[in-house]
């Protein structure tokens, strides 16, 4: 009797990337089902762009329908409002500057998708994120790994991913750089792909993420003061989610020398600013850790550390001082370090684990 083929379910939005992916998974012999996230109401529909919205959907019904394989939509609206957008706007509100990325991956990607997985008999989650997944006998565990193509990476977008995720979880762009997958795709007539990408937030395609607050919220978000490093008076601010580490333009303010937030105080709806010295700095706490590599730090460590995604790796001294809680000490002094952004840990190509900045 043949051995029976193995299922993997593909998160499709329509793009080349996912595309690509489901392309090389059927190449590999799987078993394929397209699966994509509705994730906006249609009372929302303003707020979406192409993830999750129906045109991202339609989009990707019409790929599967280009390789032959099942599609389904799977309705995350709730989950989608009470996990990522709820963080969305909790974070801006307490003063932070959120990732809804990272928390989307966490929660809806290979959390909603699981769910979807086991209801359908799939062995497999399959993206299109460029990242790897290997396993290490010696430990035990699975580890997440930096993509070939190092300026597509994504490893720092999946640091939250459970052991329990990671098992379930092939990445087949890992090995590709993004040219390779966009000469893969129009070698085999696929429609998207030379297709822009989208940079912005799913559901803020403007970019306008206030704008997308006070509407969603229905809040006018109090003024406040602005003032140096010192507690004096500077001005008038216009509502602290409008601001964010380490901004200079669009302050509204006349000063001798350029200044940059450099703080933000939610309990006094204070922003203090200063100049580019003085957002330096050499220290960070990070809380709500999740750690891939191994199951903790018992002593102190030397790893690299990136503060954003688009941040250069720099080398620390990592410490877990308590059970959730992470004390990252930089050899040199790294710019605009974010409350709410990930720090997150590297052995080399390997990621370690992270938290977010406290």
């Amino acid at each position: 009797m043949a051995e029976k083929r193995k299922k993997a379910l593909i998160g499709m939005s329509g793009g080349v990337d996912s595309t690509v992916a489901a392309y090389l998974m059927q190449q590999a012999d799987y078993d394929c089902t397209g699966a994509t996230m509705q994730l906006f109401c249609p009372s929302e529909a303003a707020f979406g762009g192409s993830c999750g919205t129906n045109t991202g959907i339609a989009d990707a019904k019409a790929v599967a329908e280009r390789l032959g394989i099942p599609h389904v939509v799977l309705h995350c609206e709730t989950a989608f409002a009470e996990t990522v957008i709820a963080d969305f706007v909790r974070t801006y509100e307490q003063g932070g500057t959120p990732n809804p990325c990272i928390v989307c991956n966490f929660y809806l990607k290979f959390g909603e998708m699981a769910k979807a997985a086991e209801q359908l008999g799939c062995d497999t989650i399959v993206t299109g994120h460029y990242a790897n997944v290997s396993y290490c006998a010696e430990t035990g565990r699975y580890l997440l790994q930096k993509a070939a193509d190092e300026t597509k990476d994504q490893s720092y977008f999946l640091y939250r991913l459970t052991q329990e995720q990671l098992a379930q979880i092939q990445f087949p762009l890992g090995a590709y750089h993004k040219n390779e997958v966009r000469e893969l795709a129009a070698k085999q007539g696929f429609v998207n792909a030379n297709r822009k990408e989208s940079q912005d937030i799913c559901f803020i395609p403007d970019g306008d993420y206030v704008a997308f607050l006070e509407q969603y919220t229905g809040m006018q978000y109090p003024k406040g003061a602005f003032v140096d490093l010192q507690g004096n008076r500077l001005g008038t601010h216009q509502g602290m989610i409008r601001y964010t580490i380490g901004q200079r333009k669009g302050l509204g303010l006349a000063l001798q020398t350029p200044h940059y937030v450099c703080e933000k105080r939610a309990e006094k709806n204070e922003i203090v600013l200063g100049e580019n010295q003085d957002l330096m700095r050499q220290t960070l706490t990070a809380h709500r850790l999740n750690w891939i590599a191994r199951a903790g730090l018992p002593e102190p460590v030397r790893l690299q550390a990136k503060i954003r995604y688009r941040h250069a790796a720099a080398w620390a001294m990592v410490q877990q001082t308590e059970s959730d809680t992470l004390q990252v000490t930089f050899e040199e002094p790294q710019r605009a370090i974010t409350p709410g952004q990930a720090v997150v840990l590297y052995d080399g190509d390997t990621v370690v684990g992270g938290g977010i900045i406290a």
